[in-house]
């Protein structure tokens, strides 16, 4: 169960990764988008806590929920300005090898036994990312440095999240709870930017889905980490890169090329590895 919890985050968050893109090239606002998604989910989850008297706030709830949410609304608008300036299928694609930090800062924590064929699985994975990525010929379109920079931010602030999310859950904080902080930390973050913006509604129906989408998606994210090894959930939620890059096909038309399709059956044989 714990593996198909972390496909579904990767396709929640494959979805809402390309739904940034295609406000970028709508116009629309990256801050007041962030808002009301932060928006409806705190509103959503704390609802469902309130009515399913799951609501037990705690000091560890509190603290590794808001730090988790305040990166994720800064990884989050970081990642919306890298697809400003590069394809969304190779920035998403980038952005995915966030996995390597919570692997890594797991591993270092909270040692799990990995049987050598499941670590292969993981490279693979994390390898496929590299091979999509790689441009022998960079396109002129592409403000190359700016690019890399928000990459950059983006894939640590996105990466910290899983190390934090994965402390929260050995120090027997519940989903309900953890969530309410995540999304009321994050919404507190963007408020402070919101006083520059102006609303419109577009903006509003926008964060309304991925709210909606991100409770669905973080929800199956915290149970994964709960049942499953950390070293593999992550890389898996990872892969939600592929699904912007089959979405990007669709919709904005970027084109696959020979290589990168080679990263993605790369990708597709290291999930297949983790599970032998």
């Amino acid at each position: 169960m714990w593996l198909l919890a972390a496909l579904g985050t990767t396709v929640c968050f494959g979805i809402n990764n390309t739904i940034f893109k295609w406000g970028t090239t709508k116009g629309l606002s990256k801050v007041s988008i962030q808002f009301f998604f932060y928006v409806v989910a705190f509103a959503v989850i704390l609802s469902y806590s309130i009515v399913q008297d799951k609501l037990h706030f705690s000091l560890a709830a509190g603290l590794f929920g808001v730090i988790a949410g305040i990166l994720n609304a800064n990884g989050n608008i970081q990642m919306s300005k890298a697809f400003e300036k590069g394809p969304a299928g190779i920035t998403s694609t980038l952005i995915a090898m966030n996995a390597i930090i919570p692997v890594l800062a797991s591993g270092l924590v909270f040692p799990e036994p990995i049987a050598p064929l499941h670590w292969v699985g993981v490279i693979l994975m994390i390898s496929s990312a590299v091979i999509v990525q790689y441009q022998p010929s960079r396109s002129n379109a592409i403000e190359y440095r700016v690019w890399i920079f928000r990459i950059l931010l983006a894939l640590l602030s996105i990466g910290s999240v899983g190390f934090v999310m994965k402390l929260a859950t050995t120090a027997n904080v519940s989903y309900t709870d953890l969530l309410v902080s995540f999304y009321g930390g994050g919404l507190g973050y963007l408020a402070i930017f919101m006083m520059k913006e102006q609303v419109r509604k577009a903006e509003m129906k926008v964060g309304s889905l991925v709210g909606l989408l991100s409770v669905v998606g973080f929800g199956c994210y915290l149970f994964a980490l709960q049942s499953g090894p950390a070293s593999v959930i992550f890389p898996v939620i990872s892969l939600n890169c592929l699904v912007v890059m089959g979405l990007s096909l669709l919709l904005f038309h970027e084109r696959l090329k020979s290589y990168q399709l080679v990263g993605v059956l790369v990708a597709v044989c290291g999930l297949v590895l983790t599970k032998i």
